[in-house]
């Protein structure tokens, strides 16, 4: 199996007829067990990026392989059958976790049916087997008394956690966080940030586009800087905060820090 679980070659994502250049070229590759770091101003393409690994944004141009397979292109080759055969983006999405600034909890159902509800009909997980790792990913993030009340009764940091174990729940390879504590109260990030600590010291690949820096510098493997639809800069968590290169990211730290 290959160390490479993500590959991003010379993305391009354009809007407004050419006018705004949300990707403008982007390449990076993202290794399993790494802690992918974005940051950069608002509009630098963060989340764009982010939400192209699975498609939820379409590029324009460039190719996203993803565990060996092409995933921007319409058919893929059969390996049994050696046939071309429409990709099926949906099995894919399904080893991809996301979480998203909001919640996305459905509130007319409970904590545990909303755990159990996706690898129930999507993975035909036995309902016992289902709610027995709901539980257990509940205890994790110290909601496993809360398996029965409802969205509404939850402060936002309770349903950032469920919604984090939610995905863990379809057992991704890849985690892929867009500014998951961006709506929370301040006194709330912290709980947020302390599950993808532990998620990340297990060993989770993860992508996380954040404002919080002090995330970045502790639990990012590699801090990536983008501005303007570019990757402007990369490297480790040292490089990019105490020995900046690029200009634009000079003044965006000289900025948050």
């Amino acid at each position: 199996m290959s160390d490479k679980l993500i590959e991003v070659k010379n993305v391009k994502k354009y809007y407004n007829k050419g006018e705004i250049k949300a990707l403008d070229d982007v390449s990076l590759s993202i290794n399993r067990g790494d802690v992918v770091v974005l940051i950069g101003p608002s509009g630098s393409g963060k989340s764009t990026l982010l939400r192209s690994l699975n498609l939820l944004e379409r590029p324009d141009s460039g190719s996203i392989i993803f565990e060996g397979v092409d995933i921007t292109k319409k058919k893929v080759k059969n390996e049994e059958s050696g046939k071309m055969v429409k990709l099926d983006i949906d099995m894919h999405r399904q080893k991809m976790g996301m979480v998203f600034q909001h919640f996305n909890l459905f509130p007319h159902m409970t904590i545990m049916q909303n755990m159990i509800l996706a690898p129930m009909e999507v993975k035909k997980m036995p309902k016992e087997q289902a709610e027995k790792m709901a539980l257990e990913l509940l205890a994790k993030v110290g909601l496993e008394d809360r398996a029965g009340a409802y969205p509404i009764q939850l402060s936002g940091g309770q349903k950032q956690r469920v919604a984090i174990v939610r995905a863990l729940m379809m057992e991704p390879d890849v985690m892929l966080f867009d500014e998951p504590t961006s709506a929370l109260d301040p006194e709330m990030v912290g709980e947020v940030l302390d599950v993808m600590k532990g998620l990340a010291a297990e060993g989770m690949t993860m992508v996380v586009v954040t404002h919080e820096m002090g995330f970045a510098r502790e639990v990012g493997n590699r801090v990536i800087f983008m501005a303007d639809g570019k990757l402007l800069e990369q490297g480790s968590p040292e490089d990019i905060f105490k020995s900046p290169e690029n200009p634009r990211l000079k003044e965006f730290l000289s900025k948050v820090l």
